[in-house]
């Protein structure tokens, strides 16, 4: 990908990438901020970090192009710009998924926004169900690999314009094991494991996650997947964080519930803000 922010020809044709430069060409005259550096997605449970972090400034994700409003129950809608360090982080306070009814270009706008304002660096979060009995509920779990079980992909489409990559994307490293490292030597009791999106917004039913166990899951939801796709096609560092809001359905006892999630994520969003907070000093205080 190009080194610079990105700019956009005067002819050039609507399409996804033109709609992120010009959502980052906003963002930086709304910011002041000529290019950032590291983006984060805040997913359920995960925003309690945009208090432990500086003040910044923060911008409706209406008024850039090409965002809608998020409407799942407890994702925010606005862009915050923060000074960290002498690096720029862009928290995104909630995320659009593909059971609002958007495509897998929309899903993947954020990150394609970062990317053109000179995001090298992309964390992603989420609540998730878990698979693994022996993982403590309420407590987060490094991404190291994931399984796009969405039916739908941010690279479907016209091939992408010259000087970005092509739409055939390597996925063997989509999270980077440079800073799978950073966060297991700023938290070592971190467990590491797949993930598998689901398209949702329905949860999964016993005989899907039986399937996924039999995949290697460990984690399973409905985000993520199509964001680090994007993020890792234009070579971009990612590093997914997923808090194991609930046993995977079948493996516990009762109903799944969207409440009891967003409860769980609640309760011990002071843990993991305190933990995404430190991965994101460690990463700026490193900086190569």
């Amino acid at each position: 990908m190009p080194d610079e922010p990105w700019t956009v020809a005067a002819n050039e044709p609507s399409d996804p990438w033109r709609l992120a430069a010009e959502a980052a060409a906003q963002l930086a005259e709304r910011t002041g901020a000529a290019r950032h550096d590291i983006y984060v997605v805040l997913g359920s449970g995960w925003a309690y970090v945009s208090e432990l972090l500086p003040d910044g400034i923060d911008i409706p994700m209406v008024e850039l192009a090409g965002f809608p409003a998020p409407s799942a129950h407890g994702h925010g809608g606005s862009l915050r710009s923060i000074a960290l360090g002498d690096r720029r982080v862009l928290l995104a306070l909630g995320r659009v998924h593909l059971y609002e009814g958007h495509s897998g270009a929309t899903v993947a706008h954020g990150v394609r926004t970062a990317a053109a304002a000179g995001c090298s660096v992309v964390i992603l979060t989420n609540a998730a169900g878990v698979l693994r009995h022996d993982w403590p509920l309420g407590r987060p779990a490094i991404i190291a690999d994931q399984i796009n079980f969405t039916g739908h992909s941010p690279l479907t489409g016209a091939n992408p314009p010259e000087g970005f990559p092509g739409r055939f994307a390597d996925m063997t490293e989509t999270y980077t094991p440079r800073l799978r490292a950073v966060a297991r030597d700023v938290e070592p009791t971190l467990p590491e494991g797949v993930y598998v999106g689901f398209h949702g917004p329905e949860f999964e039913t016993p005989a899907e996650i039986r399937m996924a166990r039999g995949w290697g899951a460990d984690l399973v939801g409905m985000s993520t997947v199509l964001e680090a796709i994007a993020a890792s096609h234009l070579g971009l560092e990612v590093l997914g964080l997923s808090m194991a809001t609930n046993l995977a359905a079948g493996m516990g006892e009762g109903r799944l519930d969207g409440a009891h999630v967003v409860a769980v994520a609640k309760a011990n969003a002071p843990f993991v803000g305190d933990l995404l907070n430190r991965i994101l000093n460690r990463l700026v205080a490193t900086w190569p």
